[in-house]
């Protein structure tokens, strides 16, 4: 039997990605939260012939309480979405609290379920929720993960099209490391397992990486102010979210680059940290998954010289957007 929570199930991302984990036959029971709509779309997804029992909780009568008991994953896409212009960074002020005070909610009612982090600035808002879960005794940097796989999902798709046949997206397998937002992607195009052409360099590769890191700019403009990235990340986080509940059911070698806190494992982590040059507590890299959660964080492996200037790149706005998240518990109520 398998609990999961989506907080922020009314939303853009929050309804596909809640309609992708109730087709799931991982899961038993899925229950919604949301400060409006949900009794609506858990009524709505219950008539759907899987498995999962369906219910929605609205903040009255200590709903987030009641959606959050017995919880054994949480997926928090709760927040506003990005408009035309907008930075992930933008949304800060407005996502953090909302982030914050969910955070508590899971802290003090199901500190043991695996957090999947997707509300933005996800740098920022993954040590939001380590703050929270420090300051309420409950902190294991194994079990809470900042969702980036939308970065890797784009890759795959990306470099499908370069190689001129999507039938192979699915198969694509690109590391992304970093962080999940502008220039902190760095997609590790290098090691592809389907390799890029050789004619794919200069101005075609900044092209190719420059779309991986602000893909999520291309849709909030082509939605011209309707929204933001909300199907393929719900796409995103029910793949992640599958891999987990599957590496927690006791399958091995399952892999997938997720921002953690580099804590999770110290000898992974402190290697992340020499190849990088930098000490961060958190970086995305590729993650062994496991009933625990994080069983070990890897090495980013052979980088080129090309690669390792997108990571320099990326540690300043790194190092700014983890110190944002991590002070902000600290900070008075928006």
């Amino acid at each position: 039997m398998v609990k999961a929570v989506v907080l922020g199930a009314a939303g853009g991302i929050g309804q596909p990605l809640s309609l992708l984990l109730k087709t799931n036959p991982l899961i038993s029971e899925l229950s919604l939260y949301d400060i409006v709509n949900t009794p609506g779309v858990a009524a709505d997804l219950s008539h759907i012939a899987t498995p999962a029992k369906v219910q929605g909780f609205l903040p009255a009568d200590d709903g987030l309480k009641k959606a959050l008991t017995g919880a054994d994953i949480v997926v928090i896409p709760a927040g506003v979405p990005r408009k035309p212009g907008m930075t992930r960074d933008d949304l800060f002020k407005i996502n953090a609290g909302i982030v914050r005070d969910l955070a508590t909610g899971i802290a003090t009612t199901a500190p043991k379920a695996f957090v999947l982090v997707i509300s933005n600035p996800v740098n920022s808002t993954v040590p939001i929720v380590a703050e929270v879960f420090k300051k309420n005794g409950v902190f294991d940097p194994k079990r809470i993960f900042g969702v980036t796989t939308l970065d890797v999902v784009r890759a795959s798709t990306f470099v499908s099209e370069i190689l001129g046949d999507l039938s192979l997206a699915p198969s694509i397998k690109v590391p992304v490391v970093g962080g999940h937002s502008g220039v902190t992607i760095v997609p590790l195009l290098s090691q592809s397992s389907h390799p890029l052409p050789t004619s794919l360099k200069g101005d075609a590769l900044d092209k190719l990486v420059n779309r991986i890191q602000f893909g999520g700019d291309e849709v909030v403009k082509a939605k011209d102010g309707a929204g933001s990235a909300t199907l393929s990340m719900a796409y995103a986080g029910a793949e992640f979210a599958e891999k987990l509940l599957r590496a927690a059911k006791g399958e091995k070698g399952i892999v997938a680059p997720t921002y953690v806190h580099l804590s999770a494992d110290k000898a992974g982590g402190d290697a992340i940290k020499k190849e990088i040059g930098k000490d961060l507590d958190y970086f995305s890299a590729p993650v062994e998954l496991g009933p625990e959660g994080v069983v070990k964080i890897n090495s980013l492996g052979k980088i080129n010289e090309y690669e390792q200037k997108l990571i320099q790149a990326a540690l300043p706005d790194l190092a700014t957007n983890i110190e944002k998240g991590a002070s902000f518990i600290d900070a008075p109520k928006l």
